[in-house]
């Protein structure tokens, strides 16, 4: 049975910190496992908060288990990953969909056995769970706000302008062409323009 592929990931949020710590412990936790750690990503300098893009060795990572280059992520905690309980779902789920499993040192989880993966499906539970709320505070303020007799959407552009666009496009003017004349999006004259 070949040795499981490890990619370390490690992230500082500035560059007086180091690394060297987290390198250590998870070189000794994968060759206690019998891991064979074939790459290493870092980020230095950079916040947890920051997106993929933001974060070099992080888009890194991801590109390597895209590619299926390893079988498992070893992180010295999931603060390192993300800030937030969605951002490290959607890692899982991104991961898990590359057939790669996570390791995170200081909680103790590792998805590739049972007692990890539970924790993982219970995470998503708490993760689907703050979504509901999310999704039932937006409901509540949108009803509100609408009781209270504000406009809802975007707001829509007045009939002088709507006229404008119907003359433009008589007189054989294109969507993007007044668009940009009017300095209105192009979905707006669209919305005009069908309604002719």
């Amino acid at each position: 049975m070949r040795a499981k592929r490890v990619a370390l990931y490690l992230r500082v949020s500035t560059f007086d910190q180091r690394i060297d710590n987290q390198r250590r412990e998870l070189l000794q936790v994968s060759k206690r496992n019998g891991w064979q750690v074939v790459s290493t990503y870092t980020d230095s300098g950079i916040s947890g908060a920051k997106g993929r893009r933001e974060r070099a060795g992080y888009d890194a990572l991801l590109k390597c288990i895209t590619r299926r280059e390893v079988d498992l992520v070893a992180a010295w905690s999931v603060d390192r990953l993300g800030r937030s309980l969605t951002d490290l779902l959607s890692f899982l789920g991104e991961i898990h969909s590359k057939g790669c499993d996570l390791y995170l040192h200081q909680q103790g989880l590792d998805t590739s056995t049972p007692a990890g993966r539970a924790m993982f499906q219970m995470m998503g539970v708490f993760a689907e769970f703050e979504r509901a709320i999310i999704r039932e505070r937006v409901k509540a303020g949108l009803a509100r706000a609408k009781a209270e007799g504000k406009q809802l959407g975007r707001p829509t552009v007045g009939t002088d302008v709507e006229n404008e666009i119907r003359m433009l496009r008589n007189t054989g003017f294109g969507i993007r062409k007044i668009a940009r004349t009017m300095k209105v999006g192009t979905s707006t004259v669209q919305r005009v323009v069908d309604s002719m």
